[in-house]
């Protein structure tokens, strides 16, 4: 190899920025900033739940559908823990969290293509039960496995899943819609998934092995937390609902890290700034107790907790009346002017500036 070659390859840690300086959606800006689309075709790139494609040009027609494409990618030792995430719940939760993007665009997700990487340690039987749980999730959601790709990995495994989804023009939701005085609504409860994954890790740690007969009395009545963190579900019948109570949301996004992290992204693409109510933040009480159990505030755990998968939409004051019926949605807030910034709303009236504090790709590495 050329020295000056090598060089570039090896720099010298002074002359790098850490990437956990920049975050995860940082780093993404920072790479794809000054990315122009080439193809008439791409209405949409990054910034968003999914990328948004035009196949149909030249169409005239309100009906007009349009692509969409989102991808995730999982590790193992960052994503998930084998010692207690079974192989066919790893498999479903890696679908549905592509699906949960679809549907927060307003979309219906229709293809999917999975990519492996497996070391040596994991033999065919226990891929065919990874690909188990991709099946089921792609049955019960009606999407279709179309293709995809292995390869030998030296880091245990990785799940690479790229969803397509279809939607009419008219019908997409973006992050970047939301208007003064709309109001803030949530789909489900938050903080349950994250609950689920400290009773699991309070499990490793004490016992140092996988979910089984030997500990299954200290998950007795918290079966429901588990779930929501190793079985999501992406919120489909919320988004039938709100199409068949007649309301579109300004600006929807799905709850993959957190309440705060996902409203400061709307936020910033809006141009506007929110005031959400800690009084109105829906809690499951099984979450309630374990938070308490554990000595963790429940409200943090809501705003910054993460993999909850709910919906988190803004609508217009005048679908105030729609919403109430509606089962599982939840106001919490409003959006506000820029100016007055993104703020929690204590009991007492208190405000508290809101961070984005949940999950974080690229945590800090300490020497």
């Amino acid at each position: 190899m050329h020295p000056n070659y090598r060089s570039r390859l090896f720099m010298n840690e002074s002359q790098t920025t850490q990437i956990n300086t920049l975050g995860e959606f940082g780093l993404i800006e920072r790479l794809t900033k000054d990315i122009q689309p080439q193809q008439p075709s791409t209405v949409l790139g990054v910034g968003d739940d999914a990328a948004i494609l035009d196949f149909e040009q030249g169409v005239q027609s309100k009906d007009k559908r349009r692509v969409l494409v989102t991808t995730d990618l999982l590790l193992e030792g960052v994503h998930f823990n084998l010692e207690y995430v079974p192989l066919k719940h790893l498999g479903y939760k890696a679908a549905v969290v592509n699906f949960s993007d679809i549907y927060a665009m307003n979309g219906t997700p229709t293809q999917i293509t999975v990519g492996l990487g497996l070391s040596a340690r994991f033999g065919v039987e226990q891929v065919e039960e990874l690909y188990s749980g991709i099946r089921l999730a792609c049955e019960r959601y009606g999407v279709d496995l179309v293709g995809g790709d292995t390869s030998a990995s030296m880091t245990g495994m990785t799940i690479a899943i790229t969803c397509l989804g279809i939607a009419d023009e008219k019908d997409i939701i973006r992050r970047s819609g939301a208007q003064v005085n709309d109001l803030i609504c949530v789909s489900g409860n938050l903080g349950s998934a994250y609950l689920g994954l400290q009773l699991l890790e309070r499990e490793r740690i004490a016992q140092r092995g996988a979910v089984s007969g030997d500990n299954i009395a200290a998950f007795e009545g918290r079966e429901y937390l588990l779930e929501r963190q190793l079985k999501p579900e992406a919120r489909r019948d919320i988004v039938e609902a709100l199409r068949k109570a007649g309301i579109h949301p300004t600006a929807m996004m799905d709850i993959s890290d957190g309440l705060s992290s996902e409203l400061m992204h709307i936020c910033k693409q809006s141009g506007v700034g929110c005031a959400i109510y800690e009084d109105k933040i829906p809690i499951d009480y099984q979450a309630a107790v374990v938070a308490e159990e554990m000595n963790l505030n429940i409200v943090t755990c809501a705003l910054n907790g993460g993999e909850d998968y709910e919906l988190l939409f803004t609508c217009p004051l005048s679908d105030y009346e729609k919403l109430i019926p509606l089962d599982d949605i939840y106001i919490v807030g409003h959006i506000t002017k820029p100016e007055l910034g993104a703020v929690l709303v204590g009991r007492n009236g208190e405000e508290i500036q809101l961070r984005a504090q949940g999950w974080q790709a690229f945590p800090e590495q300490h020497e």
